[in-house]
């Protein structure tokens, strides 16, 4: 995957500073654990980055973004995709990182992501179990790798992380390409730019303990993912083939 050509020719040769990036999430009853990720990135990027937050909460979790300089946009709760989906695309700046807001991903790496953007990358997607994971769910640390391996036989490249929710992009990228999935969305995200031959790289990353309760039952989610998973890969091959069709 670190392979592939890099992309320096779409981005003109610009180097990205923080101002040029925004942070978007899709948040559902995060209170417990929003200010903590916010403060992070606004230290990080010394308040630099624009946060982009599409909620649909019934607590404090919009209020308390706001009061940490985020843009807010309420939605009706329609599941993790439409969320996430809405908040990349309502992103203006030319790199969008994408996180979650339950404290599980390191906004200290932030700088990791742009560099790796500045080199040519068009995708910088955090690998979560590089380092083990260990702070992850048995069942659901076990379900990622089966999904990578998943992923990895339909894409025909070695993924190590499908469905995590820090990426870097550039917003180009997320213009160009349809999004169709709502649970599996993250799976999307990083398979269709992978099979179009975007320039991808998986970086490690420490993945913390989540602060609040998870909004996903595994079960029903693993099966929503991998459904995604066959979905995408086959879509894709589909177009490799001058077939373009959406099978969902």
């Amino acid at each position: 995957m670190d392979g592939a050509t890099l992309s320096r020719e779409k981005s003109g040769n610009e180097e990205y500073a923080f101002s040029d990036v925004s942070v978007v999430m899709g948040t559902y009853n995060e209170e417990a654990a929003i200010g903590k990720v916010l403060e992070d990135v606004e230290a990080v990027t010394d308040g630099e980055a624009r946060v982009v937050c599409v909620d649909g909460s019934d607590d404090r979790t919009p209020e308390i973004a706001r009061e940490h300089g985020a843009h807010v946009i309420r939605q009706e709760p329609q599941g993790y995709g439409v969320a996430v989906r809405e908040a990349v695309l309502a992103a203006d700046r030319p790199v969008v990182v994408t996180a979650d807001c339950d404290d599980t991903y390191p906004m200290e790496q932030l700088p990791d992501f742009l560099e790796s953007v500045n080199e040519g990358y068009d995708v910088v997607s955090g690998d979560r179990l590089y380092y083990g994971a260990e702070a992850m769910p048995t069942v659901n640390r076990a379900g990622n790798h089966a999904f990578a391996l998943l992923a990895s036989a339909l894409a025909g490249e070695h993924v190590h992380d499908t469905t995590t929710g820090m990426r870097a992009y550039r917003r180009s990228v997320l213009q160009e390409i349809d999004w169709t999935e709502n649970t599996g969305l993250s799976a999307e995200l990083l398979l269709r730019p992978l099979m179009r031959e975007y320039a991808v790289r998986e970086l490690p990353i420490e993945y913390r303990e989540r602060r609040g309760e998870t909004k996903l039952d595994p079960i029903e989610g693993g099966a929503a993912i991998a459904k995604s998973i066959l979905t995408v890969s086959l879509e894709e091959r589909l177009r490799e083939e001058g077939i373009d069709v959406r099978l969902g």
